[in-house]
């Protein structure tokens, strides 16, 4: 607590920073103690650290980020949120980690807009594991199999769960997809190795070891290795879960995919999370997940109510609120993680955005199916004059359709338009083949967060007549 005595100005002087040996605490008058007093000339080295932060963010965002990650590996919420940040503002793919190729931290990938996960920020990894598979991954080169891993590595130094907690993070998935197989494989590969170092250690040496030994360098022992007999795989939720556990964020899908799609084809009119600050006291229909769901009492009559976090594809988390007939109506349906389909309206309270739940549905998944393809399916963008004469902005819109275009003919399959509406009316543009997109739905959430109206359809009725023989291919950022 600090009090303020009395007040005079001394006009303009110069300061100083004079050093403290000990504590940074000044006694002032009545006992009251000044806390961390600092002399006003810090703020010039505050200014100057934030202006350093900010132009290594602006200039060299990956690396930025990578590093922004890595120092705070050991928060989840904390990577959560950095990691949104990259998806979504920055455009920079996060790739999910590679026990061939991830690093104890968040590594840029060379010549790629993308970071590759750090092995640190998995839950249930030590760092002496990670050293202890960097060290041999360094020494032998790349693991082609589990067995191979656990041969080579110390097993005192990385056990079962850190394992398990790898291969269910993906980190494994390069070598074998199949996330049950490996973790139904574990039980009988680490016994395996674990026999084979003993071995090893006391100098005996098995058949295989022996016909192996004429000359040849690598020990291939571990194609012999025993096996778990063949099982499916995880659903897909189940993967995403263990996802969602050990890395604190999806990322190879997300389940609210398949539930917009489904939405989309029972063709319900459904508003982003991120707008609803548009239609405040209106009402909305949001596909989310509840992120946390916490039951507390009414104080009036002591009935039971819902306070609740939603999230969205995008990563962005709004409270919510179901009153105590609200509350009645849709308990059986707020688990957390699951998506859901939720009636209300959005408002302000203390300044923040709020979500008045009056209802919620379970979405039929079994509508989801695949991702439409269809010939005439584009993205369409609207862009006015205005802004096509901003080139920040339009070379924001070339660098979201470069990060989610496809790398060959068969992933780039939707050709992406614009309308460029003006005075003199309407045209048409579509953009160069390099920019059809792979994912899509997600390029269309990214370009609206820059304010462009989009969205991905059928070619509208009213421009059919214009068609890719007479549409010009120009690049975003090239004014026309």
């Amino acid at each position: 607590m600090v009090k303020i005595i009395a007040r005079k100005s001394l006009g303009v002087q110069p300061v100083y920073d004079i050093g403290v040996a000990k504590d940074h605490n000044f006694l002032l008058a009545d006992q009251f103690v000044a806390s961390n007093c600092f002399n006003k000339s810090h703020s010039t080295a505050y200014a100057y650290v934030t202006y350093q932060t900010a132009f290594l963010k602006a200039n060299y965002p990956v690396e930025y980020m990578a590093a922004l990650l890595t120092a705070n590996s050991g928060d989840q919420d904390k990577v959560t949120k950095y990691l949104s940040n990259c998806e979504q503002t920055l455009s920079i793919k996060v790739e999910p980690p590679d026990i061939n190729r991830s690093n104890i931290n968040f590594t840029p990938v060379i010549g790629q807009k993308s970071i590759l996960f750090g092995l640190s920020a998995i839950k249930n990894v030590g760092e002496g594991a990670i050293e202890a598979i960097l060290a041999s991954r360094q020494e032998g080169g790349e693991f082609s199999s589990l067995a191979d891993l656990c041969q080579r590595i110390n097993l005192q130094a990385v056990n079962s769960r850190n394992l398990e907690s790898l291969i269910k993070s993906g980190a494994f998935d390069k070598i074998e997809p199949n996330r049950q197989q490996l973790i139904n494989d574990l039980e009988v590969v680490v016994p395996w190795a674990q026999k084979r170092a003993k071995e090893k250690a006391v100098g005996q040496a098995n058949l295989f070891d022996l016909m192996n030994s004429g000359g040849a360098k690598a020990d291939n022992s571990f194609e012999a290795a025993p096996k778990a007999p063949a099982v499916n795989d995880f659903t897909a939720q189940e993967r995403l879960q263990f996802e969602l556990e050990l890395l604190g964020v999806y990322v190879s899908d997300h389940p609210l995919k398949p539930a917009e799609r489904s939405i989309r084809r029972q063709q319900i009119e459904t508003v982003k999370l991120r707008e609803i600050d548009k239609h405040l006291r209106k009402p909305i229909k949001l596909v989310v997940m509840l992120q946390e769901v916490k039951i507390t009492q009414t104080k009036k009559d002591n009935k039971a109510m819902a306070i609740l976090k939603l999230t969205s594809i995008d990563g962005m988390i709004v409270p919510a609120v179901a009153f105590a007939d609200t509350y009645e109506k849709v308990k059986d349906l707020l688990s957390v993680n699951v998506p859901i389909l939720v009636h209300g309206k959005a408002g302000r309270r203390d300044e923040e955005l709020q979500v008045v739940v009056e209802d919620i549905e379970a979405i039929d998944m079994s509508l989801a199916g695949e991702e439409e393809v269809s010939d005439d399916r584009i993205a369409l963008v609207k862009i006015d004059m205005e802004t096509l004469k901003d080139e920040r902005q339009m070379q924001q819109l070339q660098t979201i359709l470069e990060e989610y275009a496809g790398v060959d003919e068969e992933t780039a399959k939707t050709p992406v338009y614009a309308l460029i509406e003006s005075d003199a009316g309407r045209r048409l543009v579509r953009f160069g083949q390099q920019f059809a997109l792979e994912a899509e739905e997600l390029a269309i959430d990214r370009i609206a967060t820059l304010g462009f109206n989009a969205k991905v359809r059928s070619m509208p009725p009213e421009l059919r007549d214009v068609n890719e023989d007479n549409a010009i291919e120009e690049e975003p950022n090239q004014q026309s």
